[in-house]
């Protein structure tokens, strides 16, 4: 029987399955603005679902740079969300994205 080293069971709750719970601020029901509703949908959703909606969006309308795969580019839409740039990285677009949020 194999056992369980020290480094795997690091931060996994008693009884939990998985060992991981979701953080409560990613579940939590956000209200997206009028210009992000837009993109993502009225009315509130967790910000884990907020994101997952907006890289669909960004994916069917291949809004994501062709070269520079962690730049996306802005369309009609995500301009207003992106502060009128033009491109962010992917990592500047959860900072606008939050500031879209209530």
């Amino acid at each position: 029987m194999a056992t369980v080293g020290r480094a795997e069971t690091k931060g996994r709750d008693k009884g939990s399955k998985t060992g991981r719970r979701p953080s409560p601020a990613l579940t939590k029901p956000v209200k997206p603005d009028e210009q992000l509703a837009a993109v993502v949908g009225e009315g509130e959703i967790p910000r884990h679902e907020v994101v997952k909606r907006l890289w669909d969006y960004i994916k069917a309308e291949g809004l994501q740079d062709e070269k520079n795969r962690r730049m996306i580019n802005a369309d009609d839409k995500l301009r207003p969300i992106f502060d009128g740039k033009h491109q962010v990285s992917m990592f500047e677009m959860t900072k606008l994205v939050s500031k879209h949020l209530h």
